[in-house]
């Protein structure tokens, strides 16, 4: 299975669809070592929204590394950000720039695979669980929840804020659940955060945020300056009590916004 799905007994679906990092025997022997290394995970993001404000929540976490597919791009591979470096679908180069593969990208037919076997479950997992909320609480929430390199001077200029929030600008969700969060993010001062900036949400973030049909979707990007050792890529467990707390709030405002269950 290319997921692990946990059910919660609330409208709120946590997404982790770049915290998987494994990659299967037949796609790492065609893979360089930057690649197999798969250095773009999002890593430990499961461990770090390990607690209990999400004790009732449904998860819904990626096994399989996004240099396989990634699970946050459109599957007909449209550019999230036009005119701007990002990588797609089936991604060629890391973040770095460095290549993933020894002999090009890989075929047609591997790629329909990968969408048919990988993509497509996780995609039609998003759209039971929001049906399926929505029905029986009359709507759904889903956190998109990613982390990322604090420093990547091929896509970002200087270094990331810590807390990145997207909403698509808006039409992601409701105002007053945007509002919210924010009202979280700038009532402390520990961490810089900016809202629907360069991250103003993926393509799950994007496409199934339809507040007029009561699925609403936020993106939370954090630096992984926040809570991992970025030169070793290890969990730092002090910086993660640390940050855990304010995470604790946003899903605290998030619940609170949801009406009565």
């Amino acid at each position: 299975m290319s997921f692990i799905f946990k059910s919660g007994t609330i409208p709120l679906l946590v997404s982790l669809p770049h915290n998987g990092s494994a990659i299967p025997d037949s796609i790492a022997e065609t893979m360089t070592p930057a690649g197999k290394s798969s250095r773009d995970t999002d890593w430990f993001l499961d461990r770090l929204y390990d607690f209990e404000e999400l004790s009732n929540a449904s998860m819904l976490t990626a096994t399989q590394s996004r240099y396989v597919v990634d699970l946050n791009r459109a599957k007909s591979d449209e550019s999230l950000y036009p005119g701007q470096t990002t990588t797609g679908l089936i991604p060629e180069e890391r973040f770095d720039g460095k290549p993933i593969y020894t002999s090009g990208p890989p075929e047609t037919g591997d790629v329909a695979c990968r969408i048919e076997t990988v993509w497509q479950p996780y995609h039609d997992k998003i759209k039971s669980e929001m049906a399926s909320m929505v029905e029986q609480f009359g709507v759904a929430v889903m956190v998109e929840a990613h982390s990322i390199a604090s420093v990547l001077p091929r896509l970002f200029p200087g270094t990331i804020p810590d807390f990145n929030l997207g909403t698509n600008r808006g039409a992601s969700c409701d105002p007053a659940l945007q509002a919210a969060i924010e009202n979280v993010l700038e009532s402390q001062s520990d961490y810089s955060h900016v809202v629907n900036a360069r991250f103003v949400g993926g393509y799950n973030t994007r496409h199934y945020g339809r507040p007029s049909n009561h699925w609403h979707t936020v993106q939370i990007e954090l630096s992984q300056a926040t809570y991992l050792n970025e030169a070793t890529l290890q969990w730092d467990d002090g910086k993660a009590k640390s940050v855990q707390p304010v995470l604790r709030n946003i899903i605290g405002a998030i619940t609170q916004w949801l009406p009565s269950t």
